[in-house]
């Protein structure tokens, strides 16, 4: 019985390096949106002391004095690259769980007679790495949370293969008395502190207590996190991630917008990029929101948040339905004489697109939902944008400030890399 937890190292950092060998030793972080915050780390830059989530400008004249390499987030970079890992990744094993844009659980059972599993994530690392840059670690382990145990020790002892198999009663135990209890997986800072006056320190003491009394004391949840740690194995592949409730698209300016022409092509492009999102999830929606606000920050000027719901007569995932509704919904809420710093748009309401709700009464503005047509422009548009609607803005300027984003190397004809 085994599973397998893949975790692409400083995800981030390490795409930037991908196409640029030169900085293969140079610390590196990656900002957030606007350039804010630190996102994203190289092993170089923790070893300097940059935090994750801290302001930029509180480290950044420090940071580029050692040497060190900033970007902005490249989002459309990253989720491709980590689609090519997780396409890998399934041509090697019959069950996979993608957990996040750098992480997945792998199911081995069917493996283990057939392969050495410690060699065999030896081969899949190194095939990583080979065919697409980004350097992953492997944790192999009974269960879910144990395998991420087996990560943890693979960074603790500095594995030098990056992979690490904990399978015997005296492995497990050992990396369990060798991880702090903050660090299990699923035990927060404030059930760590409980945890901790009831003279429970690492995870060997967690695992040694009758789960029982821990489901009684604590939650399910916890007795669940003990038997894992036991070894009993009660958190199984997920292979069918359940369909999102909602869909938001928001993000905050960088330059603040005043005018309703501006924003309404903004709200334009968010509302394109969420019902892209709704028709990758097979879903439609019967709800369309959005919402604009002011800075709370700019203490001297007047402030204004802006929230509209529109309601639709038949769940659509057509783009242009959206696009209408989110334009009526934008009216109402836009107040000239303000500074506006963030906006968004949420979709709600799902239900599947197999499924179609007919009206009693002929509606004269019924919903184009033409899936076809959709289906098309997202083909054409899988790469790089080709076909934009009319009230999107279409000059590739940004309300954001990112200053520092590296090229889209990988889906933009634009950006490819050149070889001299």
């Amino acid at each position: 019985m085994a599973l397998a937890l893949v975790d692409c190292e400083s995800f981030y950092a390490s795409c930037e390096r991908i196409f640029r060998p030169d900085l293969k030793n140079t610390p590196i972080v990656v900002l957030s949106n606007n350039d804010g915050c630190v996102i994203a780390r190289s092993t170089e830059a923790k070893k300097m002391g940059i935090g994750m989530g801290v302001p930029w400008f509180k480290v950044k004249k420090s940071f580029l004095l050692q040497g060190g390499q900033v970007f902005s987030s490249n989002f459309t970079f990253y989720g491709d690259m980590s689609a090519r890992v997780m396409n890998i990744l399934e041509g090697f094993v019959p069950e996979i769980e993608i957990y996040s844009i750098d992480e997945a659980f792998l199911g081995m059972d069917s493996l283990e007679e057939h392969y050495n599993l410690y060699e065999f994530g030896c081969y899949v690392r190194s095939l990583i790495k080979q065919w697409t840059g980004v350097p992953v670690r492997i944790g192999i382990a009974p269960t879910k949370t144990l395998t991420k145990i087996a990560l943890n020790e693979a960074k603790r002892i500095n594995v030098p293969t990056k992979v690490h198999q904990i399978s015997t009663t005296k492995e497990i135990r050992e990396a369990l008395r060798n991880t702090p209890i903050r660090d299990v997986w699923g035990v927060g800072r404030r059930l760590s502190e409980h945890l901790n006056q009831a003279k429970i320190s690492n995870a060997l003491q967690l695992a040694d207590i009758d789960p029982n009394y821990i489901k009684r004391k604590f939650s399910l949840v916890l007795e669940r996190t003990v038997r894992e740690l036991r070894g009993q194995r009660c958190l199984d592949i997920e292979n069918n991630v359940s369909a999102k409730k909602q869909i938001v698209v928001s993000r905050s300016f960088g330059n603040r917008v005043a005018d309703l022409k501006t924003l309404r092509s903004i709200v334009s492009n968010f509302a394109v990029r969420a019902s892209e999102k709704l028709r990758n999830e097979k879903q439609k929606c019967s709800q369309v929101s959005v919402f604009v606000r002011t800075s709370p920050f700019s203490n001297h000027k007047p402030q204004h948040t802006g929230h509209k719901t529109m309601e639709l007569l038949n769940p659509t995932n057509d783009t242009r339905d959206i696009l209408i509704a989110a334009k009526k919904a934008l009216l109402p809420i836009f107040k000239p004489g303000y500074d506006y710093a963030k906006a968004g748009i949420l979709l709600s309401r799902f239900t599947n697109e197999t499924t179609k709700q007919y009206s009693l009464f002929k509606d004269p503005n019924e919903p184009k939902d033409n899936s076809k047509f959709m289906k098309y422009i997202d083909q054409l548009n899988n790469y790089e944008t080709q076909i934009y609607f009319a009230s999107q803005n279409t000059k590739r300027w940004s309300p954001m400030k990112q200053n520092m984003t590296s090229p889209k190397y990988t889906t933009s004809w634009y950006e490819l890399p050149i070889v001299k």
